[in-house]
């Protein structure tokens, strides 16, 4: 009997496993099948994201004007929020890493608002901002915990562990929980937030087509930007907090 109670209860698992939302267009890489419409949006992204830099660093001016300054801005705000987070000594390395994460979340948030993704068509499926896929900020959130812990063992090496038994081993479970909940808070929240900024869209959009769309694209970048800024901030306190050994003040204001 006990089989047979665990056997059905390994085959509802496996069941529930496979249950998908929506139709999606799968690549067959190998023995793994990929989601191949969030595979092209991204590389769209990118794209432009590669684009846009080269065609910035084209023909600079000593004394910066016009596009130029919009341009010179972006990286300048990426600094002071990872100054911010991570402090003052420690900041630099993680500029690149906190920028590349800031600007993909960014470009592919308005993406979703701004570019007619529907044209594409594809065999099963149809095409969105690549966040709109949990895989895709799923894989965000865990490149996040990944630089988190380098950091961490990078400043401390392996005395960092100390930090799940202070300020006493009681809290040894809670300290680890902590470590899984952050990768889930973080790609929830930016999944959650991008579909239902979708669905709020495309609801009203529907039966006012003509009327609806532009204030409610405005309020899609509005909150699209905030997204992406939010990820952002969190990364770079995750990391910053892993460094210093401590909770930063501005770790909570999101949470």
């Amino acid at each position: 009997t006990h089989i047979a109670l665990s056997l059905i209860s390994f085959q509802d698992l496996y069941e529930v496993s496979g249950v998908e939302a929506g139709q999606h267009s799968y690549w067959q890489v190998g023995s793994l099948q990929v989601h191949g419409q969030v595979l092209i949006t991204s590389w769209v992204v990118i794209a432009i994201l590669l684009g846009s830099a080269t065609l910035a660093a084209r023909n600079p001016q000593t004394i910066p004007s016009g596009s130029q300054n919009f341009v010179e801005y972006v990286p300048e705000f990426i600094r002071d929020l990872t100054r911010t987070q991570i402090g003052e000594e420690e900041y630099r390395p993680w500029v690149p890493f906190i920028g590349t994460m800031f600007l993909f979340i960014f470009v592919s948030n308005w993406s979703g608002a701004l570019l007619p993704w529907k044209i594409l068509e594809l065999p099963n499926g149809e095409s969105a901002a690549p966040t709109n896929d949990i895989n895709t900020t799923v894989a965000l959130a865990l490149l996040t915990s990944v630089a988190y812990f380098y950091a961490g063992l990078q400043k401390k090496g392996l005395s960092y562990f100390g930090k799940y038994i202070r300020p006493t081993p009681v809290l040894l479970p809670i300290n680890i929980l902590e470590d899984f909940t952050k990768p889930l808070s973080l790609s929830f929240r930016l999944f959650g937030n991008i579909l239902a900024d979708e669905l709020v869209v495309a609801v009203p959009v529907s039966p006012v087509p003509l009327v609806v769309p532009i204030p409610m694209m405005f309020l899609g970048l509005f909150t699209s930007a905030i997204q992406a800024l939010i990820f952002a901030t969190l990364a770079a306190a995750h990391i910053g907090e892993s460094i210093e050994g401590h909770h930063q003040l501005s770790n909570s204001l999101f949470y």
